[in-house]
C-alpha cells in the first residue's frame, strides 16, 4: 500500500477591525468602499495583511492609524479568528478580527472612501465583513452588562442623561437613567466631578457631571444586569434577570 501524503497549504493572514462609535444617537461602524475587484464598490472593514514582524494587535493599530487616522481608540480587543476556507475568493486568507471603540467626543479624520454606517442599517459589505461587524456589536453589548466598558464609549466627563443615551444606542434599547446610575455607582465606577453642565435653553437645575473612576477594562459583575425590555425578551431576546 502506497504511503499517503498530505499537502500542507500556508494561508495568508490578515487583520480586520470592527471599529464602533455612538454617533448621532446610533451605534455606527467604520467602513471603506472597495475600488477594485473582488467585491468592488462594496464596503469593507479597515485592516490588511499581517506584517512579517508584527503581532496581530500591533498590526491592526498600525493599519488603522495609516488608513483611517483612528488614533484615539479607547479600547481594542481581539474578537475571533475567521478561517472558513472560502471566506474570500482565490487563495485562502485567515482573518484575525478585532473590536475597536472610539469615544463619542472624538471625530477622526477620514479619507474620502471611508465613512461611518449604522450597524443596524449596513450597506452591502464585502466577504464576511457583515458577520464580523455583528460579532463586534454583540461583544460590546455583552460586555456593557458585566464590565466597565462604557468608559470606552464616553467622553472624559458627562451627565447621566448623556451616558444613558450612549448605553441605549449601544445596547439597542432604552436604558433607565436611574437604573444605569444605580448599577454603575454600586460597582464603584462613577464619581461626580464637582462641576455641572451648562444650562440648556429650557433652563432648570444644572445637571451634575460625572466621570468613570477608571478607564481600563475590568469585570465588575459576574452576571449581566442590562436587559432588553420584556416585550423583546418574549420575542426571542435575552431572558437574563
Amino acid at each position: 500500500m502506497a504511503n499517503a501524503t498530505t499537502a500542507l497549504t500556508v494561508a495568508d493572514h490578515e487583520v480586520l477591525a470592527s471599529v464602533l462609535q455612538v454617533r448621532s444617537g446610533s451605534l455606527q461602524v467604520l467602513l471603506w468602499e472597495r475600488a477594485q475587484e473582488p467585491h468592488a464598490h462594496r464596503w469593507s472593514l479597515p485592516g490588511g495583511r499581517l506584517g512579517a514582524t508584527e503581532d496581530v494587535e500591533t498590526s491592526i493599530r498600525r493599519q488603522l492609524e495609516e488608513k483611517v487616522d483612528v488614533r484615539q481608540l479607547s479600547h481594542v480587543e481581539q474578537l475571533a479568528v475567521f478561517s472558513a476556507p472560502d471566506r474570500v475568493p482565490g487563495e485562502r486568507v485567515i482573518a484575525s478580527a478585532f473590536l475597536g471603540l472610539v469615544p463619542s467626543d472624538n471625530d477622526p479624520a477620514l479619507p474620502p472612501d471611508t465613512a461611518w454606517h449604522p450597524v443596524d442599517a449596513l450597506p452591502r459589505t464585502a466577504f464576511d465583513h457583515e458577520a464580523i461587524v455583528r460579532r463586534g456589536r454583540d461583544r460590546l453589548r455583552a460586555k456593557l452588562s458585566y464590565t466597565n466598558l462604557g468608559f470606552a464609549l464616553a467622553p472624559p466627563v458627562f451627565t447621566i442623561s448623556a451616558l444613558r443615551s450612549l448605553y441605549s444606542a449601544a445596547l439597542g434599547y432604552r436604558v433607565s437613567a436611574t437604573n444605569l446610575q444605580r448599577v454603575l455607582s454600586r460597582r464603584g465606577l462613577l464619581e461626580q466631578t464637582g462641576d455641572t453642565a451648562p444650562p440648556g435653553r429650557a433652563g432648570g437645575r444644572p445637571a451634575a457631571l460625572f466621570r468613570f473612576t477608571r478607564r481600563g477594562i475590568s469585570v465588575t459583575d459576574p452576571f449581566a444586569v442590562f436587559r432588553p425590555p420584556r416585550t423583546e425578551r418574549n420575542a426571542g431576546g435575552s431572558s437574563q434577570e
